[in-house]
């Protein structure tokens, strides 16, 4: 139905559910006495769902709607292997938790009607599942077994809870260990599982690739582009011609460099400084992707679907197509490209008190690594200066600069989160061989202050012309999760400071330094990540709480994100004067959805990557069962603690694997506490475990004490990665 129709029903329909004459209705009462035709009769279901999503209306067990009243909550479902779940109200800060009597059929991702449980104050709240408004998946991916006459799926997903029921006709001919897609015919009850039919076998789950191929197809990541797109950026991918370069400032002449890890192809940034006085000359120039991306294009159409580009263990599901990424709209040493540049004049304190965005011309000097600059700059490499002696003097003023942006974040209360990110390394088999930390150095600093600067100069800009624009934003934590933050630090001695029901992100700082270096750091930094909201891309401007600033977009990376995309023909209509009206009140239309699809896209994108590395972490764990490593206790629990190694994967010693005492857990200090010796696990303790188990189902890995291994029918070897060769 056509977007402005729905809503002129929507509002009708409502109007008319809150006039004193109306009685609770069926769909079938409300068609005859609306007069709509049967053929039609899925339109008005369509508008009820979106009055019932939107909760001003809801529907009672018996099928009748009425407008809430407020008794009702509507959100997602999320499962547990268990039975149990939990329904995620937008906007409020605390789940509702599902006992397993009261899922009444809601599967994990279902929008669902709650209705609040009697409970006791001050305890979780809890509810039933009143009713199901809107099936969260249509298709599983799972695990294919054959028993003689049917078969079964067990889903990738454990949070869904059961097996799906296979009849033998709707197999597509899988065998008993297939990876494959399944298209639910039939979502089940209290007691019948859900059904579906085979549409797509993966491969085997022992074939190499096969498990990430699982993940792709279970978040439906695309996994081809349709050959109209292709072919589209084949045709527009045609090199840099005089007349694409007519009305461009040119920069070709300019001193200018791209930074990038060793293994990069999209080079979409590249960064230019020239001293003037005092002041700082900063130039971050990007590649102009909107030039070959044209709106409504079919380009425009599968990049918007797509969202943002996906960095998975093995490979790249990217927003474009590689002829557009890694060719013309990658600023390649020697070449020229088109650009759009955010030219700002830095003071030494650095303010930003001049700038200029335009569209412009550049050829990049020398295409530089990370490792490179690192060398220049930090190790002071001989033979690395020498090779880039004409680009050296230009890197340690933006060495400089840099420190000067960085400082200038810290002093108003920007917060920095330092976790080592994963990079997995994995041999041709899929296998994994390593896991490091991303090194994050003096380069790789250099780059991000550059790009954050830009991003905010660009925000500021349109925020004050007042034009319509998609900002990055990142709201204030919930009160009570900061009070509960701060009720966890104190047992470390931290405390933390809230004003009027807000806290500033300074304090949020302050406490990062504070524990910097401790055994406590990482477990604290995550907790206080965790007590943040998620950033997301809004209209409206509501600032970003984690950088404290009040202006904030994404401006760097059209080639791998659509919101920037999305800004950069904002920003070249606006330099052209042709922001008129007509287009100002079209942007206010269509951007709010871009937005929220953008959001939506980036959530899938970071499950996904989330889950590929907890697989390949328990993969590479299954293959050291035995062995013992050092960690750190990053989370206590009544039924056990986590344990955080160094190469960042987490595991689990189980309370009842603890076999030298019988153990209870203090709330209030968060630790176990044995009850006959007196034994006492807490936070940020270290400590030697034995890897007892890594369940690659189930992605769970769990750890002993060296002293219970032996019991458990481990022989413990000590800690040794090396020893480990694929084949």
């Amino acid at each position: 139905m056509e977007k402005r129709l729905l809503e002129d029903r929507k509002k009708m329909i409502y109007e008319f559910m809150c006039s004193d004459l109306y009685v609770p209705m069926k769909i079938k009462e409300l068609a005859v006495l609306l007069g709509v035709p049967r053929d039609e009769r899925g339109d008005l279901e369509q508008v009820l769902a979106e009055l019932v999503k939107e909760q001003k209306i809801e529907v009672s067990k018996r099928g009748k709607y009425t407008k809430t009243e407020g008794k009702h909550l509507c959100g997602i479902f999320t499962g547990n292997v268990r039975g149990f779940g939990f329904v995620t109200i937008e906007g409020e800060p605390e789940d509702i938790y599902i006992p397993e009597g009261q899922v009444n059929g809601a599967l994990h991702g279902d929008f669902v009607q709650v209705s609040l449980l009697p409970g006791k104050s001050g305890k979780r709240r809890e509810g039933a599942v009143a009713q199901i408004l809107e099936r969260g998946m249509t298709r599983i991916v799972g695990t294919f077994q054959k028993s003689k006459n049917f078969g079964f799926v067990v889903p990738d997903n454990v949070k869904l809870g059961q097996d799906v029921f296979i009849p033998i006709e709707h197999s597509k001919g899988a065998v008993d260990g297939h990876k494959v897609v399944v298209e639910l015919t039939d979502y089940g009850s209290k007691r019948r599982k859900p059904e579906g039919k085979v549409v797509e076998i993966i491969g085997h789950a022992n074939d190499p690739g096969t498990d990430i191929m699982s993940i792709v197809k279970g978040y439906e990541l695309p996994t081809e582009f349709p050959p109209k797109v292709l072919k589209q950026a084949e045709n527009v991918g045609k090199p840099v011609s005089a007349a694409d370069m007519a009305g461009r400032r040119d920069l070709r002449g300019w001193q200018m460099v791209t930074i990038d890890g060793e293994d990069a192809k999209d080079l979409d940034d590249a960064v230019s400084l020239v001293k003037e006085g005092e002041n700082y000359r900063l130039g971050v120039h990007i590649a102009d992707v909107a030039n070959y991306v044209q709106e409504h294009s079919a380009l425009d159409v599968e990049a918007l679907e797509r969202g943002t580009s996906v960095y998975l263990a093995d490979r790249v599901v990217p927003m474009l197509p590689h002829h557009l990424s890694n060719g013309i709209c990658s600023l390649n040493a020697g070449e020229d490209r088109l650009a759009l540049s955010c030219i700002m004049l830095i003071d030494p304190k650095g303010a930003v008190i001049d700038h200029e965005i335009a569209e412009t011309v550049v050829r990049v000097d020398r295409r530089m690594t990370y490792t490179s600059v690192r060398k220049i700059l930090k190790d002071k490499d001989e033979s690395e200066r020498e090779a880039y002696k004409e680009l050296v003097p230009m890197f340690e003023e933006m060495e400089t600069l840099a420190a000067i942006l960085r400082e200038k974040r810290r002093k108003r209360g920007s917060i920095d989160f330092d976790f080592p990110e994963t990079k997995i390394i994995l041999d041709r088999h899929g296998r994994p061989l390593e896991l490091k930390p991303y090194e994050r150095n003096v380069a790789t600093r250099m780059i991000e202050d550059f790009m954050l600067a830009a991003n905010e100069t660009v925000a500021q800009d349109f925020f004050w012309q007042e034009i319509p624009f998609v900002y990055r934003t990142h709201d204030t934590p919930d009160p009570e999760k900061i009070k509960k933050l701060g009720l966890f630090i104190n047992n470390f001695g931290y405390s933390i400071r809230i004003g009027q029901e807000e806290i500033h992100p300074k304090e949020v700082q302050k406490l990062l330094e504070k524990i910097e270096d401790t055994p406590e750091e990482p477990l604290i930094s995550r907790l206080a990540l965790r007590s943040m909201k998620q950033a997301k891309y809004t209209t409206v401007n509501t600032g970003h709480f984690g950088l404290a600033t009040q202006y904030y977009c994404h401006f760097t990376s059209p080639i791998r994100r659509y919101p920037d995309l999305q800004i950069h023909r904002i920003i070249k209509e606006t330099l052209r004067g042709k922001m008129t009206e007509k287009r100002i009140s079209y942007y206010e239309k269509i951007l709010p959805e871009a937005a929220a699809q953008s959001s939506a896209r980036e959530r899938r994108a970071e499950e996904a990557e989330r889950e590929t590395d907890k697989l390949k972490k328990t993969e590479y764990m299954s293959e050291r069962i035995g062995q013992t490593f050092e960690g750190v206790i990053s989370s206590v629990t009544p039924w056990g603690m986590y344990v955080e190694l160094p190469n960042t994967v987490e595991g689990m010693i189980h309370v009842t694997n603890l076999r030298d005492d019988y153990y209870h857990y203090n709330e209030t200090a968060h630790e176990l506490v044995g009850e006959a010796k007196g034994n006492c696990y807490k936070l940020g303790q270290k400590l030697q475990v034995v890897v007892a188990d890594a369940n690659t189902m189930m992605r769970t890995i769990d750890f002993v004490l060296p002293e219970d291994a032996v019991a458990f029918g481990l022989d413990a070897a000590p800690e040794d990665i090396g020893q480990y060769q694929a084949e």
